[in-house]
Order: C-alpha cells, then structure tokens, then sequence
C-alpha cells in the first residue's frame, strides 16, 4: 500500500536535504585539504629554495676564505694589488692589446 501524498513528499524533501548538506560537508572537506596541500608545496618550494640558498653561501664562504688565505702573504696580495692598480714591479711588462696591436707599458 502507498503512503499518502504529503508524507511521501515530506520524507522526500528529507532525503534530498540530508544529500545536500552532505554534499556541502564534504565540498567544506575538500577545500579544506586542497588548501591544506596548496600550503604543504609552497612550503616545500620555500625549503628548497632556502636549502640552495644554503649551498650557495656556503661555497661563497670558502671561496671567501680561499681568497683571505691567498691575500695574507706578500707573495698573494702583491700581484693582486699589481692587478688592480695596474702597477709594473721589477722585472715585468705590462701589454695592453687593443683591436689586433700590442701596447708595451
């Protein structure tokens, strides 16, 4: 035997809203751990990133300290300081090449 018309309908309606508000609890849900997950690779990219920030100081560093050691005897900063201000010591020449011709100095 059918039920009547408006309890139908009623246990219909019931239905149909316990399927909607599941729906949005898990669409809530969903958002939710996307946005969680968006979060997780972006920090992942920033560690990444910060990790080969790391390296590359770190090898900026030594090379620091390679160029202090070589500058602290006279035999390292003497030709460094010949280099930059284009002095000439004893027994040097110092060529100047310009568009195919040599310049002694």
């Amino acid at each position: 035997m059918s039920q009547p018309g408006p309890a139908r309908i009623l246990r219909l309606a019931g239905r149909l809203g316990f399927v909607i508000a599941l729906a949005c609890v898990l669409g809530v849900v969903g958002m939710q751990f996307a946005g969680i997950v968006a979060k997780n690779v972006a920090v992942a990219n920033e560690l990444a990133a910060t990790r080969a920030d790391i390296v590359a100081l770190r090898q900026r560093k030594a090379e620091q300290l390679q160029t202090i050691e070589r500058l602290s005897s006279a035999a390292g900063a003497i030709p460094e300081i010949h280099e930059k201000l284009r002095l000439v010591g004893p027994h040097e020449v110092l060529i100047y090449v310009r568009g195919g011709t040599a310049h002694v100095r």
